[in-house]
């Protein structure tokens, strides 16, 4: 198997085990999206007069061929084909002989497989967008069956203010929804077409026109100057966890707080069953598991986003092999809240508060009182403090 960079010369047998690892299967998930920037480049060497129109058509058909036999499963990339950039330029020479030598003009795997990284976030963000706001839905319809149920509100896990079932759902749908904000957010970075840049030095001696790209991709603009799309790597992905870690804290909050409303001391709210496991030992037991392994996961996103930016800080300019290893932590960190994010609106619809077990201490309303007496007899906040705090317990 003859890599892109090969040039003859023996290599140990270990090294492609070592610097491929499981890149080339991680690269199965960008097929799609690499075809798509191969596409893209195409007609770039076509705009520039450097590809036939003839060439253009052949290399345009080819290369969905390719990208529709992927996905049906007829091929996958495999360790001695070492990425799948190597792995679609084989496959396109085999099925167009030398004019799929062509293709690689003007570009260096570094573009193309940020390219097609982007072009995965671009469509990855939005799957996690809509999920997110499935489970801000989901909470908002527990509230809606919920609307009178009274809830202690806790600080410092002891009773404090009065809430409600109502009150609680919205409150975490709230941050849900911003977390689906945080994420939009991330398309800035995500939209700068790096196509052109190469190597990270742009093309000498070729006219290529790196808007055609742009546009033909849907970025909004040009990452410029090309020394720059180099030293962005990474930066985008960990923008993407940072959001996926936030919008992963909040579900932990969430199924906490759940778990904790499930425990017989509790007894607030009752869990569906087809979202409980049982025990191998304790006939009685309904766990929560899909609730734990939520919040669990919550510190799994957070170590993604920590090993993303462990592996760029302190990279010299220019590209580096190291960005490779950025594909690991930036798939895993998408599809644990993925996962979690498909899974968690159907749990939701399957929560009940349970109105009857649920007690309000009496103490809970003494904010209120003191409140009150402001309001009602215009003294200071502080004097009604006292008085509330003397009458529910004595003077000190």
């Amino acid at each position: 198997m003859s890599r892109l960079w090969d040039k003859g010369a023996p290599l140990d047998a270990r090294v492609l085990h070592y610097t491929a690892g499981e890149d080339h299967s991680l690269d199965d998930r960008l097929v799609a999206y690499d075809v798509e920037g191969s596409i893209a480049h195409a007609r770039v060497l076509n705009a520039a007069g450097l590809l036939s129109d003839g060439d253009l058509s052949v290399l345009t058909q080819a290369l969905g061929d390719i990208a529709a036999a992927h996905a049906r499963g007829e091929w996958r990339v495999t360790l001695e084909q070492e990425d799948g950039q190597t792995a679609i330029e084989g496959l396109l020479t085999d099925k167009v002989g030398a004019v799929g030598g062509r293709i690689h003009l003007g570009r260096s795997r570094n573009d193309q497989v940020l390219t097609a990284l982007r072009l995965y976030l671009r469509d990855a963000v939005e799957s996690l967008r809509h999920g997110a706001h499935a489970v801000a839905d989901a909470l908002h319809a527990l509230a809606s069956r919920h609307p009178n149920v009274e809830l202690p509100g806790y600080t410092h896990m002891q009773q404090a203010m009065p809430s409600s079932v109502a009150l609680w759902a919205q409150g975490f749908a709230a941050e849900v929804q911003d977390d689906a904000e945080g994420l939009q957010s991330t398309q800035r970075r995500i939209g700068k077409s790096p196509l052109g840049s190469a190597a990270g030095y742009g093309t000498p001696g070729l006219p290529i026109d790196r808007s055609v790209a742009m546009t033909e991709l849907g970025f909004p603009v040009v990452h410029e100057p090309v020394t720059a799309v180099q030293l962005s790597r990474g930066k985008a992905e960990a923008h993407v966890l940072f959001e996926v870690a936030l919008l992963m804290t909040d579900l932990g909050r969430l199924a906490s707080d759940l778990m904790l409303f499930y425990t017989q001391e509790f007894a607030f709210v009752t869990l569906p069953t087809a979202f409980t496991t049982g025990s191998s030992i304790m006939p009685q037991k309904r766990n929560p598991d899909v609730f734990e392994l939520i919040r669990g996961r919550s510190m799994s996103a957070q170590a993604c986003l920590s090993e993303a930016l462990g592996i760029i800080a302190k990279l010299p300019s220019g590209y580096q092999r190291d960005l490779q290893l950025l594909k690991v932590p930036l798939f895993r960190g998408i599809d644990l809240a993925l996962s979690t994010l498909d899974i968690l609106p159907s749990a939701l619809e399957g929560v009940s508060f349970k109105a009857d077990n649920i007690r309000l201490d009496a103490t809970i309303y003494a904010a209120e009182q003191a409140n009150r007496m402001v309001v009602e007899e215009g003294i200071p906040f502080r004097d009604a403090y006292r008085r509330v705090g003397e009458s529910l317990f004595g003077k000190k």
